[in-house]
């Protein structure tokens, strides 16, 4: 049982560094576009690097679990990122970090398809909604404290401002790694140490057993024959892709966009609102969870991205103090999307729940597709009017609660009073 306690424990971690690790492109990318002389649509290929990972390796990587077990994918995945980070801190270049951002990717998406399994069997069936919240919260804390890291390596190495008067031991090694000229590139030092620390630790645990159940395996044989032929399946591979895009699409260009237009500084407040973006995301999901409890999903998605639709147009036509307020509150109302996307997803067919939760994970891809589209929106016509590309995808999202009819729907109680009841 301790055992087991351990490793839910070590997967809450894996979690975190997850999002540590996906989260912060947003943060750095006018310190890249600036550091590498990019135009916008160059760099709206650095979310794509990434994310076409998800694209290319969730169906594999299902496969490749059963076939090695979690223990050796674990580890590769972090092998993986570690390479890629270590890669981009030694030799940072923009041709160097598509290649480091997608080994990085690759290493993130065989993650994914790993812990979920991996929790279930380790913290136990009866446990495994509550572990998964909480496996959110871990993920939404550490986007929320990545963008502060960067905040911190930033105003700190080579610092000649006074924020540092006692660097300490971390900013006088990396004094002495990072170019002066590109002092973001630490992030990427420590996060090589992270993810090699990872596999150090994976590599000393002992893992239990993982038997696949029916929902959690992946064929690409029949099953996902039999889903190609359902149109409802592409079109929730489609909300996925929708999701995904407009998350990604919002958290990569905020702060590029303060700074443009209100000359906001992305170390400082760009990257707090970043923050605070991410931040209230995770916060929205557990409001998200009550309201799922009293309405109806297809309602509550409906409300939420409502709510997005208005916070992101206020945030790009709006002063700078509506869009500081706008840009995390668009990340609130974006909170419950993924979920009841994905929940209406598997309630809507009737079988072979594995191979389509695989398909649905390859729409993770839409985080690298949509916010390149809007990197080269920009180019054409300016990055705000480029970001109402986002409303494309928000409409496609708010047109799934109008003609999704799932088999089963989700449960509510019949009052208000009821979900306070005790007993």
């Amino acid at each position: 049982m301790q055992r087991n306690i351990f490793i839910v424990v070590l997967i809450f971690l894996i979690f975190f560094v997850i999002s540590f690790l996906t989260n912060i492109l947003g943060p750095i990318i006018p310190d890249i576009v600036k550091s590498f002389d990019l135009s916008i649509g160059l760099a709206g290929f650095l979310p794509f690097a990434f994310f076409v990972a998800y694209g290319v390796m969730s169906i594999p990587a299902g496969l490749m679990v059963e076939k090695y077990g979690e223990k050796v994918m674990l580890i590769g995945a972090f092998l993986l990122a570690f390479g890629g980070a270590l890669l981009f801190a030694l030799v940072p270049g923009f041709s160097i970090a598509l290649f480091s951002l997608f080994l990085i990717g690759i290493g993130m998406a065989i993650l994914q398809v790993v812990i979920n399994p991996l929790l279930r069997v380790s913290g136990g069936e009866e446990k495994f909604a509550f572990y998964s919240v909480l496996a959110q919260l871990f993920f939404g804390a550490a986007s929320f404290l990545s963008p502060m890291l960067y905040s911190y390596l930033v105003l700190n190495v080579h610092s000649r401002n006074g924020y540092s008067a006692n660097p300490g031991f971390l900013i006088d090694i990396l004094n002495g790694l990072v170019p002066e000229n590109l002092k973001w590139v630490s992030l990427y030092w420590v996060f090589a140490v992270i993810a090699l620390a990872m596999v150090v630790v994976i590599a000393l645990v002992r893992f239990p057993k993982v038997e696949l159940l029916e929902d959690e395996r992946i064929d690409v044989g029949k099953s996902f024959g039999e889903l190609a032929k359902n149109k409802l399946v592409w079109l929730f591979f489609l909300g996925i892709f929708a999701y995904v895009g407009t998350e990604q699409g919002i958290a990569n260009w905020i702060s590029q966009f303060l700074q443009t237009y209100h000359e906001v500084d992305p170390a400082t407040t760009g990257a707090s609102v970043i923050s605070y973006f991410w931040g209230l995301l995770t916060i929205g999901c557990f409001l998200g969870l009550i309201l799922l409890k009293i309405f109806d999903s297809r309602k509550v998605l409906m409300f939420f991205t409502c709510g997005g639709i208005v916070s992101l147009l206020t945030a790009l036509f709006g002063s700078k103090e509506m869009a500081l307020i706008g840009f995390p509150m668009a990340g609130f109302f974006a909170s419950v999307m993924y979920s009841v996307i994905f929940s209406l997803a598997l309630n809507s067919v009737p079988k072979h729940h594995g191979t389509f939760s695989g398909i649905l994970c390859a729409g993770i891809a839409g985080g690298a597709v949509v916010p390149l589209i809007v990197g080269g929106l920009g180019e054409l016509v300016g990055l705000r009017f480029a970001m109402l590309f986002l409303l494309i995808p928000l409409g496609y999202i708010l047109s799934i609660g109008m003609w999704a009819k799932p088999l089963v729907n989700n449960e509510t109680v019949s009052s208000v009073k009821e979900l306070f009841k005790l007993g």
